[in-house]
């Protein structure tokens, strides 16, 4: 068939469709069917290979699922210490919460605690336990854990502020080392992740650059002292639950990375030491097979990125190592049942994807705190895909696709070009390398806030119009009481927690208090380290913001404009 014989018979075909215009999320035009030629300047060896090799595009590892299964895990806080401690427990008995060698938790942490306020703050009235669990003390730290050895757990802290992170990393580690468990037998992972704080979440406490400073010292401190721990989990999720689109999701992630390791070569890190130590909290969103071709062409790009660019050498510098979470944002209030089908599609995508965790979204999210029931099936979701559909037999089952191989392609080419425009953006900065400096100048200027903005309101726009359907939203409504039971945090958890906060104060040797905390004013106005300074802080029953009230005497506060 000649070209216009063909666009003609394409264009009539058309015409028979239900829509008038097919396209991914991201924008990219689906084709009605995909051929040979849409391949042929593939290379299965340069731009595929075997899984397990280099770019890694079928995977990281040569058995996949086969041998390591899907690092699952459910995000969980909510109240007090011990109410939290009894859901990890719960969901452990369930086998939500399972890491390759033992058990984990991912600890998600209230309001306050995420921007560094005690219980006992007036800004924290009426939030405390609300939307995570409260935490102010090694001591509520310490309760949090209890019944799991902190050698055999990992640990997920979703810590946003660099801050926070430095404090309630250094909470976990002093109570290793007063429990006597080796820390450089501790693992996990905290977010740490100040450039999405700034571009997404806006929850930081400190301008940028001592943010930046505080991600380095947590990412040296551990890399030295707790070497199994991940540092920075770059957060890809934020963009995307911010209303971005699976293209700038792994594009400014893969920003936010380089501007990491080049910070991190600055600091004098050995490169081969820190990038097997970062790793990246991603989402997985509604479209199959775009969510697919997104996380192949993701560790491609950051294989080639690492090599090429940055000249790392080792295998493990190469790997992008990537925890997924379903998505949240995707989830609705209304026909909230729905939101199982949703989860289990997004699940199936991150291991079709070949992530190597994933924390399944409770049906009920849109609505409160997943209830137990909720937590239950989202643990099931994962586990009935790994032991019961099959897609966990075989390594990368959709390599080969047509239609999967080009969208990976594409979806890296237009990645490539956001990446190139960053770094541009850095080249107007006179100092650092350029994408650090770009990164900071896309801060700076309000580049990826606008982007990601633009992106969700015309996402917005096509689900008023009808042209994106959202079943339950926008078609398929029915007039409907809240079928479910929603779990609440009852009131009196602020008062116990003030009352124990009360009491802990109370406790402690004043003046050994004011001299550590003399000490942490300090070592933040200096040059050196500051998480010894504050592992010994919390060890003197210094409070979360106590500690962070000192850093903002010589740091001075985030107020929401410039980057500091």
């Amino acid at each position: 068939m000649s070209i216009n014989k063909e666009e003609e018979y394409e264009k009539e075909l058309l015409k028979r469709c239900r829509k008038n215009e097919f396209n991914t999320s991201s924008g990219i035009p689906i084709k009605r069917v995909y051929r040979p030629e849409d391949l042929k300047e593939h290379s299965y060896e340069k731009d595929l290979n075997e899984p397990g090799h280099y770019p890694f595009t079928r995977g990281l590892y040569s058995n996949m699922y086969r041998e390591l299964l899907l690092h699952r895990r459910l995000g969980m806080g909510y109240g007090l210490p011990e109410q939290a401690n009894t859901r990890f427990k719960y969901l452990y008995e369930q086998g939500g919460q399972a890491g390759y060698s033992g058990a984990a938790t991912t600890t998600l942490y209230d309001g306050p605690t995420n921007f560094g306020l005690d219980s006992d703050d007036p800004l924290a009235d009426g939030e405390i336990g609300k939307m995570g669990v409260a935490i102010d003390t090694i001591d509520d730290m310490e309760v949090l854990m209890d019944g799991f050895p902190l050698d055999k757990t990992f640990n997920n802290m979703v810590l946003y502020d660099s801050g926070v992170a430095a404090v309630l990393l250094a909470m976990y580690i002093a109570l290793a080392e007063n429990q006597n468990t080796p820390i450089n037998d501790l693992t996990g992972s905290c977010l740490n992740e100040p450039f999405q704080t700034f571009v997404c979440q806006k929850c930081s406490i400190f301008p940028l650059m001592p943010s930046l400073r505080l991600c380095l010292d947590i990412a040296e401190f551990t890399i030295k002292n707790v070497p199994k721990w991940n540092p920075i989990s770059v957060y890809g999720n934020a963009i995307r639950e911010s209303g971005g689109n699976a293209v700038q999701e792994i594009s400014f992630a893969l920003a936010h990375a380089m501007a990491y390791t080049e910070m991190a070569l600055a600091r004098g890190l050995d490169i081969e030491e820190f990038l097997p130590r970062l790793t990246f909290y991603h989402n997985v969103n509604n479209e199959l097979f775009e969510e697919v071709a997104k996380y192949r062409a993701y560790r491609r790009m950051y294989a080639r990125i690492m090599k090429e660019k940055y000249n790392a050498q080792k295998r493990q510098s190469q790997m992008l190592r990537v925890f997924a979470k379903t998505s949240g944002v995707a989830l609705t209030a209304q026909q909230p049942y729905n939101n199982i089908i949703r989860s289990t599609i997004h699940a199936l995508a991150a291991l079709l994807g070949g992530c190597q965790g994933v924390f399944v979204a409770s049906f009920d999210e849109a609505l409160s705190i997943p209830t137990d029931m909720a937590a239950t099936i989202a643990a099931r979701t994962s586990q009935i895909l790994i032991d019961e559909s099959g897609v966990a037999d075989t390594v990368d089952p959709l390599a080969g696709s047509y239609y999967v191989e080009s969208l990976t392609d594409e979806i890296e080419r237009r990645a490539w070009d956001y990446l190139n425009k960053v770094e541009k953006m850095g080249e107007t900065m006179k100092f650092g390398s350029k994408m650090l400096t770009g990164v900071i100048a896309g801060i700076e200027s309000g580049f990826f806030e606008n982007e990601i903005a633009l992106t969700n309101y015309r996402k917005w726009k096509d689900i008023e119009s009808g042209k994106r359907a959202i079943v339950g939203v926008n078609k398929y409504q029915v007039e409907e009481q809240i079928p479910i039971q929603l779990m609440k945090v009852d009131m009196e958890v602020q008062r116990i927690k003030i009352e124990r906060l009360k009491n802990f104060k109370q406790s402690r040797n004043q003046s050994n208090l004011e001299e550590v905390l003399k000490e942490v004013e300090r070592m933040a106005a200096s040059d050196e380290n500051i998480m010894p300074t504050l592992m010994e802080a919390v060890k003197a029953k210094a409070t979360l913001g106590e500690i962070i009230n000192v850093m903002k005497k010589v740091f001075g506060e985030y107020k929401g404009t410039g980057w500091g």
